[in-house]
């Protein structure tokens, strides 16, 4: 009862391994649109809307919700702008949630403190403003992880392998012939399951995806960096698909920016269905559809 009573309270969704499958499959793609959204890019007509930001979210979404089955805010596009940010992002959330329940909507938050801590950003992301996932640095171990799995019915994506050029500064360490990033893929399987805990794994480096597969062989991908930043959706699937698809492909500049004009949410519907018609092609020939 008390379960149900806090589901109701928080309005927290429930949605396993099998059901975010049933979604890629219903719309024959894996694609997540990122909504990294900034001023300076949106349409100057825009920018004398109540909320531009949130305004040009909506028309992203409606645009594009047919070839989508995730939305990634990236929390930081929103944040630096104060207390509007948030209420931006809250309202994108919610838009998302009452027009496109079936839409996974990922909070690219990149969270991770001490357990008290922790909970406090779960509670914000996880219950408040109803987000279905979160991003969260594994840096500082299992009691920094573990309070965003309690929640029900969300996800955590875990970062496991970036593609920025720091990344060599760490994820690569090699000690007893084990990698930083295969530790942590390995040690957090623990933590969690393949119903709550999928990785991130940047698209600039597909190659490295192979090994990940070995490792995590079930579990859903985050791939970031395609489009825009340089990754290829076709490397991405070839060393990433799993018999179930298990990937989740980001692109973000490459669609919500890809026109200024006012016919910039038709356009990013067209980019969009670009990716999503080649994700197809993909799962077709894998017949995983």
């Amino acid at each position: 009862m008390l379960r149900d009573l806090r589901k109701a309270i928080y309005n927290i969704s429930t949605m396993d391994h099998s059901q975010l499958f049933a979604s890629r499959a219903r719309k024959r793609s894996f694609l997540c649109v990122g909504l990294d959204s900034e001023l300076d890019k949106i349409p100057n007509y825009l920018h004398d809307t109540a909320d531009p930001i949130f305004e040009f979210n909506k028309r992203i979404i409606d645009a594009t919700n047919k070839y989508a089955v995730a939305y990634k805010p990236n929390v930081a596009f929103y944040e630096c702008y104060g207390a509007k940010g948030w209420i931006s992002l809250d309202a994108t959330v919610r838009y998302i949630k009452k027009n496109y329940p079936d839409i996974f909507v990922i909070a690219d938050a990149k969270r991770g403190d001490i357990g008290n801590t922790s909970k406090m950003y779960a509670k914000a992301f996880l219950e408040n403003m109803t987000f279905d996932a979160i991003t969260v640095a594994p840096y500082m171990g299992e009691d920094s992880v573990s309070p965003f799995l309690y929640v029900d019915g969300k996800w955590v994506v875990l970062l496991a392998l970036t593609s920025n050029k720091g990344a060599d500064n760490f994820q690569y360490h090699n000690e007893d012939g084990i990698k930083l990033f295969e530790r942590v893929l390995t040690i957090s399987q623990k933590w969690g399951s393949i119903n709550n805990l999928m990785y991130v794994v940047g698209a600039t480096r597909a190659e490295m995806l192979k090994d990940i597969r070995r490792i995590v062989p079930d579990h859903f991908l985050l791939v970031p960096g395609v489009g825009a930043q340089g990754g290829s959706l076709e490397e991405v699937a070839k060393y990433g698909l799993n018999s179930k698809c298990g990937l989740l492909v980001n692109s973000s500049r490459g669609i919500i920016f890809a026109d200024s004009s006012e016919k910039f949410a038709e356009v990013a519907g067209e980019r969009a269905a670009e990716l999503q018609n080649e994700m197809e092609k993909y799962l077709s020939e894998r017949k995983i559809i």
